[in-house]
């Protein structure tokens, strides 16, 4: 073999591991960018017995709030839903009575409506209620918090109504497992936010 043929085959080798090595880092940075844009596993946990709220994401709750849930009458409903509604400064829209945005509203400055028709996460003119079961069966939470919660969640993102505190809701709130019972209210709620109070 001559030298020519040496160096040309030096040559390849140099450009076949050149190559590989472009590949292995175009297969890096694919991965890496496809972290940065994987969408967040994103969900709400809501416990009406610790009448606490979850923003949970990848599996671990990002934040904690306190909040009101439904009244002995009028109970929060149970099970699985999505975000379809947000809403800044809503009006709120009660039997007989139109209630515009600002201090009186009951809704407070954010509506987080939720695929249960009437129910959704709001904010609320008594704040004092709050950690309470005193609401017609949405979830009230301090204006602060609504607001701070509007921002971080979306459209289509699910939320969870546990009338229990299960193995999950208990490490997600981190509090003890114990079991406790809700009633959960199966009844069609009214039309429009009216149920927001």
């Amino acid at each position: 073999m001559g030298v020519n043929g040496g160096n040309q085959m030096r040559d390849t080798r140099w450009q076949l591991k050149y190559f590989q090595a472009l590949a292995a880092l175009f297969v890096a940075a694919g991965e890496a960018l496809a972290q940065e844009t994987r969408p967040v596993a994103r969900r709400i946990v809501v416990s009406i017995p610790d009448r606490k709220l979850a923003l949970v994401e990848d599996g671990r709750a990002v934040k904690i709030y306190p909040v009101a849930v439904g009244a002995a009458a009028t109970p929060s409903p149970t099970g699985s839903f999505t975000v379809i509604e947000r809403l800044s400064h809503p009006t709120w829209y009660g039997p007989g009575k139109v209630v515009p945005p600002g201090k009186s509203n009951p809704l407070g400055p954010r509506w987080i409506g939720l695929s249960r028709r009437g129910y959704g996460i709001h904010g609320t003119s008594n704040p004092r209620s709050i950690g309470r079961p005193a609401s017609h069966g949405c979830i009230r939470m301090h204006n602060a918090d609504v607001e701070e919660l509007f921002g971080l969640v979306a459209i289509g993102d699910r939320v969870e109504l546990y009338a229990e505190r299960t193995g999950e809701v208990a490490r997600i709130l981190g509090v003890p497992a114990a079991v406790t019972q809700v009633a959960a209210n199966r009844s069609p709620a009214a039309a429009g936010m009216s149920g927001g109070q």
